[in-house]
């Protein structure tokens, strides 16, 4: 099913107005890209749900261990350099940047964009659409981003500067040293 698009110019809706809409309407999930218009899409479904929360853990208490960042879950907004307000499945960020901004700005949605993130393609997405956003991620300052889907047994890797990588097994973890320094996602135990 694709979102719900609302298209604002009209409206020429302010960062705060945004931020009072999300916060106004909890229940759904919300986003917007560079171009104001903002997407309305389904609560996750059950299994899409679990997967998130797993991927979210196992990254938690990765960082938990390290103390080298912060991690955010699916219910977290950034606003990205292009003006976009987007939430990714998963997200990490640097400690000293994400330290470095006001306590304000990370009440709000942060303006920063994520050093890692994590999108989980549910049977819904659109494969072309969650490509795209990837896309983004990286004009935006993502240093890497790992497109999964559990269907098909595929992950795209994402990185500035080189093309998209192509995992077509869960059979080995998953990690990149260079951005998460110990950290693997073994995509096999997790249903």
């Amino acid at each position: 099913m694709e979102p719900l698009t609302i298209n604002t110019n009209a409206f020429n809706l302010t960062e705060e107005e945004l931020f009072i809409f999300c916060t106004e309407n909890r229940d759904l999930r919300i986003e917007m890209d560079e171009n104001k218009q903002i997407y309305i899409m389904s609560p996750t479904r059950g299994i899409t749900g679990n997967r998130n929360m797993a991927v979210s853990a196992i990254l938690y208490l990765w960082n938990k261990n390290k103390k080298t960042g912060y991690v955010f879950d699916s219910s977290s907004g950034f606003t990205l350099p292009s003006g976009a307000m987007r939430s990714p499945d998963a997200a990490w960020i640097k400690k000293e940047k994400w330290e470095a901004l006001s306590i304000e700005d990370r009440e709000k949605f942060a303006h920063i964009c994520p050093d890692f993130i994590i999108e989980i393609k549910s049977k819904t997405d659109s494969l072309k659409e969650q490509q795209n956003k990837m896309q983004e991620w990286l004009e935006n300052g993502c240093c890497l981003g790992w497109l999964i889907d559990f269907d098909n047994k595929i992950v795209y890797i994402y990185k500035p500067k080189h093309e998209v990588s192509v995992i077509n097994t869960f059979a080995t973890p998953i990690s990149d040293e260079d951005v998460l320094q110990g950290f693997e996602l073994n995509l096999n135990e997790i249903e």
